[in-house]
């Protein structure tokens, strides 16, 4: 029996939920681009047992699924480190639901556990999903009063840690307790939203953020995750700066971070992030056509950053924005290093940067020819107003 075997045999020995849990933290470990010895073979036997269909993704079981379902539409699959505003991690999902049965709520977690499974057994899916709702109010009121004091919040971020060493799942926990929170408001604000939105423009902002100003009336919290679900509609990622910008009295980043929805822009550069990430995995596989794609879609967004919001670079946005076009270049320089100076490289290739071209820099001009005239006619109004 080799050493592989030994492990896990001793992994049998544990839980199915520990097993779970184990499979999640060693693909967070992946995500993060941690190479461990001998992974790759355990990894691929539990996702055998609890992914029957050999997915790569965090799928929780029955009455966990049942608990977690208000938050699917805003869970990502990347790493929890990574940022993330308005998503929650799929990988957090399994050890924050160990935590709760073992330790937040443990009797009313074999209830919840032994309450569904009969549910489900009996083909009961209006009660099934009553009882979710009651276990998911009773874990609100918990961590409400959990979190209250500094202690219970320290003390709960010391046992969420048993079951992960994500630096980052607590904050999701948090998440959850927002959108757990704004209860169905989240679900009707999502279906007032078009299934897709191919050009958003002026007039679709403005409806977009009418609806969005009721929402964060009475769900403030949850704001960025009304603004996630907006994000999905959309054709490109960038584009959700057009909240912050439209509403702004001006083209400057300080103007923009004065507007309700200026965390869109935060948001805009975690997309960008996850690209970055991308980009990472497609070039360590080889996947030299995907990154070419990833890369043209990095570039536009820079661009469109820069060219919609003056003075960026100046601002915290544009302090982070550099640092990922910097970790960025880095991947980029590190692939085309690998051939000869003589033979040309897809990823070094100017047409990638499209915005670089003449026809690129005149749509530049135009573009800032407008906001000078935008900004002009705004300052003429605000002085009218004064007089």
């Amino acid at each position: 029996m080799n050493e592989i075997d030994r492990l896990w045999e001793f992994l049998q020995r544990l839980t199915p939920l520990s097993r779970s849990c184990l499979l999640s933290e060693l693909e967070r470990l992946e995500l993060c681009g941690i190479d461990m010895p001998g992974s790759a073979d355990i990894l691929a036997r539990l996702r055998a047992e609890f992914r029957k269909d050999g997915s790569n993704q965090a799928r929780a079981t029955n009455p966990s699924r049942y608990f977690f379902a208000p938050l699917e539409l805003l869970l990502m699959d990347g790493a929890p480190e990574h940022a993330n505003a308005g998503r929650i991690s799929r990988n957090t999902l399994t050890p924050i639901w160990e935590w709760i049965c073992r330790d937040l709520l443990p009797t009313m977690a074999r209830d919840y556990t032994k309450a569904i499974n009969d549910q489900v057994a009996a083909n009961n899916p209006k009660e099934t999903l009553k009882i979710a709702a009651t276990f998911q109010t009773k874990v609100v009121k918990v961590l409400e009063n959990t979190l209250a004091s500094a202690d219970g919040t320290e003390l709960a971020r010391s046992k969420l840690a048993q079951y992960t060493a994500s630096r980052t799942a607590f904050d999701d926990v948090r998440k959850m307790l927002h959108v757990l929170r704004a209860g169905d408001a989240l679900p009707k604000f999502n279906e007032k939203l078009p299934e897709k939105i191919a050009k958003f423009d002026d007039g679709q902002v403005a409806k977009i953020t009418a609806q969005l100003d009721a929402f964060r009336k009475s769900h403030a919290n949850a704001l960025p995750f009304a603004l996630a679900l907006v994000a999905r509609r959309l054709k490109t990622s960038w584009e959700l700066v057009r909240l912050a910008t439209k509403g702004a009295a001006s083209k400057s980043a300080t103007d923009v971070a004065a507007t309700p929805y200026a965390c869109a822009v935060h948001m805009v550069l975690d997309r960008l992030d996850d690209k970055r990430l991308a980009l990472r995995i497609a070039l360590r596989h080889n996947r030299v056509l995907i990154a070419r794609d990833l890369l043209a879609e990095i570039y536009d967004l820079e661009y469109a950053l820069k060219v919609r919001i003056d003075g960026i670079e100046q601002s915290e946005w544009g302090i982070r924005l550099q640092q990922l076009m910097n970790a960025i270049a880095e991947l980029v320089a590190a692939e085309v290093s690998r051939f000869p100076a003589n033979v040309g490289h897809i990823l070094g290739s100017r047409r990638l940067r499209s915005h670089d071209s003449l026809g690129g820099k005149l749509s530049y001009l135009a573009w800032k020819g407008r906001d000078v005239v935008q900004d002009g006619a705004a300052v003429f109004r605000k002085l009218i107003g004064q007089t």
